[in-house]
């Protein structure tokens, strides 16, 4: 069997997802803090990280000591954010340099992908964390992000009044369009409408602009200069992109009999007029389509919206470019329904709101604990039908937790021979089983062998152990039973969908347990799980 920490089978690759969460929200006090589904919207997107199989480690990086101590509590590693990049025109590029830079300085490892996830979106699932690390990891990607299927007709009104503090607007009278520093605006001519539309999430800018059978699209990265567009004007195409230091960027675009060149300094505002004699009167235009053609839904382009839940970059490629799209950008669509950023409290409300339909189908282990007691309730007991593989801690779990030493150092344990009529059962069953244990000991090889169990023994990161085992093993984390009974295995608690205590174990594993045996580890704990599967007999399935 592999063994992720010793490099036996395949290297693990590092994947390192940052989720900047900073506490001096505006639109909605402490929002990173909101419950939603009963969980801080910062613990959610801690829980889809953790539970994605390709992440290996999860940061939050924040200025805040609240955030800070529910994102400790999910399971996530905390990277306290300086005043430089935590004000409100920081961006979400300079939060996860830092984070990338501390961590690996901490762990002395590099980092190999970095994911940018946003706790905003709280109905990020795991599968589409999953999705844009898988894209640069084994899909060859140098980016990728998600997005969603997007079908409307995008207006602006020209004569319409513009936010002056949006750093992407622009002002439309006459038929000339400006835009803002760092996005170029659009032309209108001939009857065919020119516009781009951008979206800002924390510094990043991505312009697409649609017109008839064409498409233009341009990236300006926060403080890295202009980028001046002109889009398809019946004639031709013409797409121009500007990188920092590149200087003035120029777009042609052919209006008529004449032709409209913009070009700016980096860093300073651009604007596209149409000649006076090309203007249409102000008022609405369409910017992913020309209003004088409404064609079908089924004979248009498939439009995609990002989401801004989660991007994936190429570690290295990242720290050249310091920005989220570089390279081959891959795009991995998501469920449309899904799709929710929460930027004021009407988006805190429906998330609320949308919580128990959309939470409902998450796995046990994603829900939130509700302390046990050291008691099972009636009815929450596990089923051989809801579980393919049963992962088993050894200290503690299958002993008593003492140790004996003789003179010559070593080391003897107590096991319970129920625990071993239990496990034989729960083998003939078809169940997939394990032991996983922290402790490199030739006893707990010497019992696997003895129980004809594979093993994993000397794991530093239980939680990456499992996750590979799962890979190899063909089975959904959700459909795994893990027992365990000390803090270490708090880990693998979260990543399973029945996570079960023994009686002895600490509070803190009782109380995130979905499930408590009555026996201590080392008295029959294991007995007792294999009887609730097989039922008291151990045979139920042969009946």
């Amino acid at each position: 069997m592999s063994h992720p920490e010793a490099g036996q089978g395949a290297p693990i690759r590092r994947v390192l997802a940052v989720i900047p969460a900073r506490g001096g929200s505006k639109g909605v006090p402490a929002k990173n803090l909101a419950p939603v589904g009963g969980v801080p919207l910062v613990s959610r997107a801690v829980r889809e990280c953790r539970a994605a199989r390709l992440v290996t480690d999860v940061v939050v990086s924040t200025d805040d000591q609240a955030i800070a101590a529910a994102a400790r509590e999910a399971g996530a590693e905390v990277v306290l954010r300086p005043a430089a990049i935590a004000g409100d025109t920081a961006t979400s590029e300079a939060a996860v340099l830092h984070a990338m830079d501390a961590h690996e300085a901490l762990h002395g490892a590099r980092v190999d992908t970095v994911l940018l996830v946003q706790c905003t979106s709280p109905f990020l699932a795991r599968e589409d964390v999953d999705g844009v690390a898988r894209a640069v990891v084994e899909a060859g990607a140098d980016t990728a992000l998600t997005v969603a299927p997007f079908h409307g007709f995008v207006w602006r009104d020209a004569g319409g009044a513009v936010d002056s503090a949006d750093p992407v607007h622009a002002l439309a009278q006459g038929g000339a369009v400006a835009g803002a520093a760092r996005v170029a605006g659009a032309a209108r001519a001939g009857g065919t409408a020119v516009a781009t539309s951008a979206r800002v999430r924390e510094g990043a800018v991505t312009a697409p602009a649609r017109v008839g059978e064409g498409a233009v699209a341009a990236t300006a990265p926060e403080g890295e200069g202009a980028v001046a567009i002109a889009a398809p004007v019946r004639d031709g195409a013409v797409t121009t992109s500007a990188l920092a230091g590149e200087g003035a960027v120029t777009a042609p675009a052919p209006i008529g009999d004449g032709a409209v060149t913009t070009s700016a300094p980096v860093g300073e505002t651009v604007a596209v007029a149409a000649p006076a004699a090309e203007t249409e009167a102000a008022g609405g235009y369409g910017v992913n389509h020309d209003k004088s053609f409404r064609p079908r839904r089924q004979d248009r382009p498939q439009d995609l919206l990002e989401t801004g839940a989660a991007y994936a970059m190429d570690a290295a490629g990242f720290r050249t470019h310091r920005h989220r799209f570089f390279g081959r950008t891959d795009l991995v669509r998501t469920d449309p329904a899904r799709v929710l950023e929460i930027d004021d409290p009407h988006d805190l409300a429906r998330a609320r709101a949308l919580a128990p339909l959309f939470d409902a189908d998450l796995p046990h282990s994603a829900h939130p604990r509700l302390p046990s007691g050291g008691q099972t309730p009636s009815g929450a007991l596990p089923a051989h039908d809801d579980i393919d593989a049963v992962v088993l801690d050894f200290d503690g779990t299958q002993t008593d937790d003492r140790v004996l030493i003789d003179s010559d150092g070593r080391e003897f344990v107590s096991v319970h021979r129920g625990d071993g009529l239990g496990i034989a059962a729960l083998r003939r069953s078809g169940l997939k089983l394990l032991i996983l244990s922290t402790e490199q000991n030739p006893v707990v090889a010497a019992r696997a062998r003895k129980l004809r169990l594979p093993v994993l023994h000397g794991i530093d990161r239980k939680d990456l152990a499992l996750k590979q085992w799962c890979d190899e093993q063909g089975v959904a984390p959700e459909r795994v039973l893990y027992v365990g009974n000390d803090v270490n295995d708090l880990p693998c608690f979260s990543l399973v969908g029945w996570p079960v205590a023994v009686a002895s174990a600490h509070d803190a594993v009782r109380g995130a347990a979905r499930a408590v045996t009555t026996l201590p580890g080392g008295d029959g704990a294991i007995r007792e799980i294999a009887g609730w599967l097989l039922g008291p007999s151990l045979d139920s399935l042969h009946k």
